[in-house]
Order: structure tokens, then sequence, then C-alpha cells
């Protein structure tokens, strides 16, 4: 008997060296940079299928859901019929806490007004973001299934209410690559240490190589931990062990094919060797003026959470960063279930000013036509009252806006009905969503796929359409 004998499958793996030997060659190709080669990293920056319109994404997620009628959409018909039940012209819609349909309408208080030459409303919980309505897009016929939170969020993400698909960012990454092989490509950010509802799941890479997924920073004046290495290691100390780790890490993954994180871990030990000299520039703010500290908000308790945040995105898509989630309201949650306006009122105060400052900022350095900001949470919320003065969760119309990256500027698209419960115009379901943000970075949805157990899965997972009426 031969003891040689060998089948198809360990041939092709040691024929090939493992995936893991495949990502090492392709990570340590830096090394090539004193040949004069070009570097090659696991994330590097692809070909698009056409022209882009954005080459950076900071999408700026309310964790909770804000109230578009007492934001962006106001709805005079529910002063009169406040306090009543909802008509029977309308249709009773599921509501996540099961009897809210059947509870009185309850009217916003809030005041709004028209601002900028486009004409669009905004109301009085966002006066600095108002100041910006000729520069935002807004999407008021927005749609989801996703009825709790951790569903809901997942979708806003993944496509799909159940965790283990790629999230937006991770097929950003697969598709087209970030510009800076230094930094992290996919870059999540939280203004609180909170988790947001289902954790990673959230920024994820799914069934993909998990080199793809985010990276989560940590919150405060210090959001990447451990830039620089010990006193007394030298980088040729810190190369030799990177490197000897690595030969382990390759061996391994020889005798286990299809092990991608494995590949992920390789990965993350080489690009956290590359930040140690890119990663404390990025967070270091000295450089930035008085005036452009003061702009964010910093030195207010209030804002400055997310003027940090803000700030580092700016940063960060400066510097070639493909996509930039920013989670608002992790610790305070726009889940206004009740007591809707001190809920708001408190969420608008830590996020009107800093994102107000970042469409400055980014306009006035040029950035903002190259960069698509995304602004919304994972569902709107119902013009029927709960605990008589909040609302319950929306999917079923609801508001998110959009500015730069190639979107039409001071443009309304879609609507409500009267009352702000059902899109009636300008469907955009999530799924249109990540198709449109795809399209504006230069991916054709149906043509980006990922072959799993044997099907060419897809961004939208059964189909989304791109929002041609929204780009300018």
């Amino acid at each position: 008997m031969n003891t040689f004998s060998t089948n198809r499958r360990d041939f092709l793996r040691q024929a090939g060296g493992g995936l893991g030997a495949l990502a090492l060659a392709s990570l340590l190709a830096d090394q090539a940079v004193a040949a004069g080669s070009k570097v090659i990293h696991s994330q590097a920056a692809k070909k698009p299928h056409h022209a882009p319109q954005a080459k950076s994404v900071i999408w700026l997620f309310m964790d909770g859901g804000p109230s578009h009628i007492d934001l962006f959409d106001p709805k005079p018909a529910l002063t009169k019929y406040a306090g009543k039940p909802l008509p029977a012209s309308f249709k009773k819609p599921q509501t996540a806490m099961g009897v809210t349909a059947n509870t009185p309408l309850l009217a916003s208080t809030r005041k709004f007004k028209q601002h900028g030459d486009c004409g669009l409303w905004v109301s009085d919980l966002y006066p600095a973001i108002a100041q910006h309505a000729d520069e935002l897009c807004l999407l008021q016929g927005c749609q989801s299934e996703g009825l709790t939170h951790v569903n809901a969020v997942c979708q806003m993400n993944t496509c799909s209410q159940i965790a283990g698909r790629p999230s937006l960012g991770a097929w950003a990454m697969y598709g087209l690559g970030s510009e800076n092989a230094d930094l992290p490509g996919f870059v999540v950010l939280t203004d609180y240490s909170t988790d947001p509802p289902g954790g990673n799941q959230n920024w994820n890479s799914g069934f993909m190589p998990a080199t793809y997924q985010g990276t989560r920073l940590a919150t405060g004046k210090t959001p990447i931990l451990y830039a620089e290495p010990p006193p007394g290691v030298s980088d040729p100390q810190q190369r030799g062990k990177i490197d000897f780790i690595n030969g382990l890490s390759r061996r391994f993954a020889q005798k286990r094919t299809g092990e991608d994180r494995l590949d992920a871990h390789i990965a993350s030990y080489e690009l956290a060797f590359r930040m140690q000299s890119s990663a404390p520039e990025v967070a270091d703010f000295s450089r930035e003026s008085a005036e452009t500290l003061a702009m964010y908000g910093f030195g207010n308790e209030t804002t400055q959470r997310n003027a940090r945040n803000c700030l580092l995105a700016r940063r960060l898509v400066e510097r070639g960063v493909r996509f930039v989630q920013l989670y608002m309201g992790s610790g305070t949650q726009w889940d206004a279930h009740a007591n809707l306006d001190s809920n708001h009122e408190a969420n608008c105060a830590e996020t009107d000013q800093p994102i107000a400052a970042l469409l400055a900022d980014l306009k006035r350095r040029g950035l903002l036509d190259s960069t698509l900001v995304v602004w919304g949470g994972e569902f709107g919320r119902t013009p029927m009252s709960e605990s008589g003065n909040g609302r319950d969760h929306n999917p079923y119309g609801f508001t998110c806006f959009m500015a730069g990256g190639g979107v039409k500027p001071g443009f309304r698209f879609g609507g409500t009905d009267e009352i702000g419960l059902w899109a009636t115009s300008g469907h955009a379901h999530v799924r249109d969503l990540h198709a449109t943000i795809l399209h504006l970075l230069g991916a054709n949805e149906e043509a980006l796929t990922f072959l799993h157990d044997g099907r060419d899965e897809r961004a939208t997972f059964i189909g989304g359409h791109v929002l041609k009426d929204i780009i300018a």
C-alpha cells in the first residue's frame, strides 16, 4: 500500500501553501518598497466597476430610532387628529409594543421652519444642521421590516434581520478596498462604550474573510490603544516578533484550509505594526486650530464625545479610509417610548453641533464632494402615542438624509402619508440605500458578488435598486 497517497483536496492545500501563506505573502509585500515596488496589502484599493462619485462614506447612525415627524417631516394633520384613534382610512400596522396601533395619535410639540434656498423643513431640535439644508438630500420614504432594535439595526447594516451576513462596510472593503495601507479601511466609532443593539454583528464580515470586518476604536481621548511600542523595544525587534508569530500562523493554516480567522490574525498583526507610525498622528488633534475644535464642540461636556468622533472621522477619510461609521446615542438612546421631547432634546443637543461642524469642515476642505455622509437610525417612530408622551417604533415610513458624495443637494425625495405612518412615495428600502451607497462608491451591486455555499451572494441579499432620482 502506498503510504504517500493523497486526495485532491490535500494536494491542492499542500501545493498552495494554505490561505495563510497567500495572505502573508501579500501582507509582507511592503518589504518590496526598498526595491521600488508598489506595496500590495490585504485591503488594497481595487478598480471600481464605474467612475465613483464618492471615495469614502461617513455613516452617522442614530442608535434607537429618531422620530422623523419631530425632526424633518412635519405633519399638521397630527394636531388635527391628536388624542383620537388612528382613522379607519389608515391601515393598522403591527407595532413593537403590540398595543400602540390602537392608542391615540400624538401631535408634535416642535416648531418647524423652512431652511435654505431649497426650503427643506427642519424642526427646532436641529438648528445647526438646519443651516446646512442646502447640502442635505432628505429621503422621506425610507422603509425596513425590523420591529425590534436588534433586528432592525442588523437589517440597516446588513440588509437582513438575522445576524451572520456581511455589513455594508465589509462589502465596500471587499469590493473596493482602502487607499491607506496603514489604517483600517473600515472604522467604527461609538460615543459611549455601550454596544449598540446586536454588538459587533453590525460591522462584521459574515461569511466573507474576517479581514474585511470593521475595526472598532475605543471611546475617549485615546481611541487607538497601545499605538506605541513598549519602552526599550525597537522596530527590528517588533518586526522579528511579528514575523515569527505570523510564521506560526502560516504553518497552522496549512493544516486547516478555509480558516479565514488565521488570515485575519496575520493581517491584524501586520496592520498593528504599520499603525504604530500612522495611528498616533491621525488621532492627534494638537494641530487642529482652536476655531476648528470649538466649531465641533470640544470643551463642552454635552457635545465632546461626538465632537471627537466627528473630527476623527474627517481625519480618517482625509487619509483615505473607505468607510467610517459613528454610532450616536449608544448611551442615551433615541428610543423615546416615553417623554419624547426630553429624550430628543438630549440626543439632539449631543449631535447637532458636531454633525453640522462635520458638514462644514468637509465642505471647506473640499472633501464633501468625495465623501458621502449618511444620517439615520434603524427606523422612525409612530404617530400613535405610547405612555401618553412617547412614540413606538415605525419601520414603515421614516427619514434618512445624505449629503455630499454625488447626491442632489437641497433635495427632498419621497414622503409619508398625512400623519407620517406609511411611506407613500419615493420608497427607499434599506436594500435600496445600500445599493445606492455602493453605486456612489463606484461598485455595481449586482456585479459585486461573493460565492458562499454555492450561491453568489450580494450585498442587498435579495436585491436592491439604485435610487437614481437622488443622484446629482
